[in-house]
């Protein structure tokens, strides 16, 4: 965690002889005892500790350097290359495209990706800003000769959203694109491998099973989640059961344990067989052989991985003959795991499985013989051991996720996952042999899944927390291990202080006559939050693509969530342009909005109030007006852009939504002194048709901010205009460098904080030109 965290890469020249150094400490080297150490601390133990703390240091810096050399260099942005390969997962099927992940075996004119993964998307109506309608069906194991344009793995930084360059960078992928020209992609080899078969087993359970639990059974028995609409992900989410739907690490061990069953009986009805293999070899093995064989049906996923290597590491004791506790055999499976690949703790899954199985071995050390009294005692034990853990990670908590684990843990993965996986077993026999067990498995979820969607309409659903701080997690762990600690323990009640942190943390919410802005990162698009002490306003909510991105899903509502915002006193569309209103659908789903604004005659959003030059309103101490557009101004697109000014004791902000130099040369005839601001958002993203040079020396800004996208095809923000602003004295930060960018108009004075600059991590400084 140290090596990963750290904000820059540590160098290779010098994690190499970490790397030695920390194995020479490890390997038992002794210590002088003269005052370097206390007398009754082992020198070899402390040597031994610091051996492996740099061990794993140098060994997680290393494979980071190596993963990050081996993505597409920030020189090659948008490149275009020819590219030779198979399609390693299952492509997830989409109303305009085809998204998947491909395995490059010759690459012309870039021949560093040979062996790398790629996160291809195929357009059906051709590549963005170029039509050319293909229309095909990609399979898993499929061998492509195809034309793509490619990019570092680049994403948004935003508050509540998650980082996927992290785990672009977890994932080993490359570089991320599209296909370029459909016409000219050829299919060079039909599907084969496991990838083919796991795809041809989903097609099947799709026509045995009817809608819509099919999509379940197969989510169940292959981890095979694409057909799962938003709506059940919701579901999954407010019931706290996305871990149980796509195949983990609980069900890995349950089919380990059936192999070991198994063959335990074979040897107990055969007994000769124990005289080439012992029964406890056997049995071992039979676990492996399980669990692996699982792994595969379920594509390899990181969960399984980690859980088959666990497996692996008891039966290695078992084969070995050595007396293994469970504490030990957790710990050597940890150690294994990170080794093979310290980058699994970038996962929030490595957290949950690892803590999850520490909780229940330190609280449940023996069995109480009443199966119903040591069920809920484990259920209790990781409710209240992974809530902090879950509200850390994902900034949510599922009130309703203790009582629908009571029942889908045991019916989903003792009658759903076995009728599912025996479907498999006798299709692998006889093709479409399992259509009656993975009906049979349908049918059996079908009367669960009711209660489920019961649960998450009513008031137990998610319960959205605000961010906190690095503290806060530590803190609440302290008070989940002391609430878990055996009866008679004093003080107990005290420990919930220690969540306090974590569940109602301080959101330094401006004070009276302050204010503070929050342009979010939604790419080439706009999104703005403005809050007082009391209020908060939303100005724009980014770009939304019919069947694809939607700012306001992926970045705009994760961001008010994790900022504390529980409505929205007023939205403003500042224009019906979709990079500005897009999003606003979704915002208006997830959010309770009590007013809207926007241009007159603007088609979106339908029942707005028009917003209109002279409008003024105060909230707690700050005053906001609309200086454009001015009464019965025709809508004009990005002309027609409502212009909020936010005054506030301690200075002004100015939001100019997609206005041109036309209309701020307007402004400036109307009143100079009206656009004096200390924070801008500038115009139309930083084009060349807007920041007139009179009204940049206007507004006298100390802080020019843009919102753009990287890399996008327009060149915003273009250099002229951040010359401009940067001559006039301004400071230029745009989203498409540091993320989500944060300022306050407070009377400690104004500073401005970017996403990637307050959480900076070394991938971060790998992208940098």
């Amino acid at each position: 965690m140290l090596a990963l965290l750290s904000p820059r890469l540590t160098p290779t020249w010098l994690t190499a002889p970490l790397l030695l150094t920390g194995l020479w400490l490890w390997s038992g080297a002794r210590w002088n005892r003269r005052r370097l150490i206390r007398p009754d601390v082992s020198p070899r133990a402390i040597g031994r500790l610091a051996g492996s703390v740099t061990v794993g240091f140098a060994l997680a810096s290393l494979h980071a350097a190596w993963a990050l050399s081996q993505q597409l260099p920030v020189r090659r942005e948008k490149a275009e290359v020819h590219v030779t390969g198979h399609i390693v997962d299952l492509p997830t099927h989409e109303p305009r495209r085809t998204r998947f992940h491909f395995r490059v075996d010759a690459s012309g004119g870039e021949p560093a990706l040979r062996g790398r993964t790629l996160r291809l998307a195929w357009y059906d109506e051709g590549a963005p800003g170029r039509p050319d309608p293909v229309r095909v069906t990609l399979r898993g194991g499929e061998r492509w000769s195809m034309w793509v344009r490619l990019r570092p793995p680049r994403g948004l930084r935003n508050p509540g959203s998650p980082d996927s360059e992290m785990y672009a960078l977890a994932a080993r992928v490359a570089a991320t694109g599209y296909v370029r020209a459909p016409r000219l992609a050829e299919r060079i080899a039909p599907a084969r491998g496991l990838a083919a078969w796991r795809e041809a087993r989903s097609e099947r359970i799709a026509r045995a099973v009817p809608a819509p639990s099919s999509r379940f059974v197969r989510a169940l028995a292959l981890g095979d989640t694409r057909a799962l609409s938003d709506a059940d992900w919701i579901v999954l989410r407010a019931n706290g059961l996305t871990h149980l739907i796509a195949i983990s690490g609980f069900h890995v061990g349950l089919v380990a344990g059936f192999a070991a069953l198994l063959v335990r009986l074979v040897w107990w009805v055969w007994a000769p067989l124990a005289r080439r293999c012992p029964a406890p070899i056997a049995v071992a093995l039979a676990a492996v052989a399980g669990a692996g064989a699982y792994a595969a049906v379920a594509g390899f996923a990181l969960p399984t991985l980690r859980t088959v290597l666990m497996i692996a590491v008891v039966a290695g004791a078992r084969a070995w003959r050595r007396a293994l506790p469970a504490q030990a055999a957790l710990a050597l499976a940890l150690i294994a795991v990170l080794l093979v690949d310290p980058l699994t703790v970038l996962g929030a899954g490595f957290w949950l499985s690892f803590a999850g199985v520490a909780w229940l071995l330190w609280c449940l050390p023996r069995a109480s013989g009443r199966v119903l009294h040591d069920f809920l005692s484990a259920q209790g034990v990781a409710t209240l051991g992974l809530l902090p853990l879950g509200v850390a990670l994902f900034g949510q908590a599922s009130l309703a996720g203790p009582m629908a684990n009571l029942l889908a843990v045991p019916w989903w993965s003792l009658v759903v996952v076995p009728l599912s996986l025996l479907g498999l077993l006798v299709d692998a026999a006889s093709a479409d042999a399992g259509a009656a067990s993975w009906r049979l498995a349908g049918m059996c979820f079908d009367l669960s899944w009711p209660l489920f969607e019961y649960l998450a309409r009513s008031g137990l659903s998610l319960w959205w927390l605000p961010e906190a701080h690095g503290l806060a997690l530590p803190l609440a762990l302290l008070g989940a291990f002391w609430l878990l600690l055996p009866r008679g323990v004093p003080g107990k009640a005290l420990a919930l202080l220690l969540w306090l942190p974590l569940l109602w943390p301080d959101r330094d919410l401006p004070r009276r006559g302050e204010a503070e802005l929050v342009v979010i990162d939604v790419g080439q698009g706009l999104s703005v939050l403005v809050r007082t002490s009391h209020h908060a306003l939303l100005y724009d909510m980014g770009p939304s693509v019919r069947d694809g991105f939607d700012a306001g899903e992926r970045a705009v509502v994760p961001a008010l969530h994790a900022l504390g915002v529980r409505r929205i006193d007023r939205a403003i569309v500042s224009h019906a342009d979709n990079d500005h209103a897009g999003g606003y659908g979704t915002v208006a789903q997830e959010m309770p909005i009590t007013a809207t604004w926007a241009p007159e005659d603007s088609p979106l959003p339908p029942g707005s109030l028009r917003c209109q030059g002279g409008q003024t309103w105060d909230w707690d101490g700050v005053r906001l007006s609309f200086l454009h557009p001015p009464a019965h101004f025709p809508y004009l697109a990005n002309e027609s852009s409502c212009v909020l000014r936010i005054e506030t004791a301690h200075g002004a902000a100015l939001l100019t939504g997609d206005i041109g130099e036309v209309i701020e040369q307007r402004l400036l005839r109307a009143g100079a002194s009206q656009l004096r601001a200390r924070v801008v958002v500038v115009a139309h993203h930083g084009s060349n048709g807007s920041s007139d040079p009179g009204f940049i020396a206007a507004t006298g800004a100390h802080y020019a901010l843009v919102s753009s996208g990287h890399g996008n095809r327009f060149g915003h923000p273009r250099p002229e205009v951040v010359r401009r602003w940067r001559i006039a004295g301004a400071q230029v930060t745009s989203t498409a460098d540091g993320g989500a960018l944060r300022i306050g108009l407070r009377a400690r004075g104004t500073v401005l904080e970017t996403r990637r600059g307050a959480q900076p991590r070394l991938w971060d400084a790998s992208r940098s030109p």
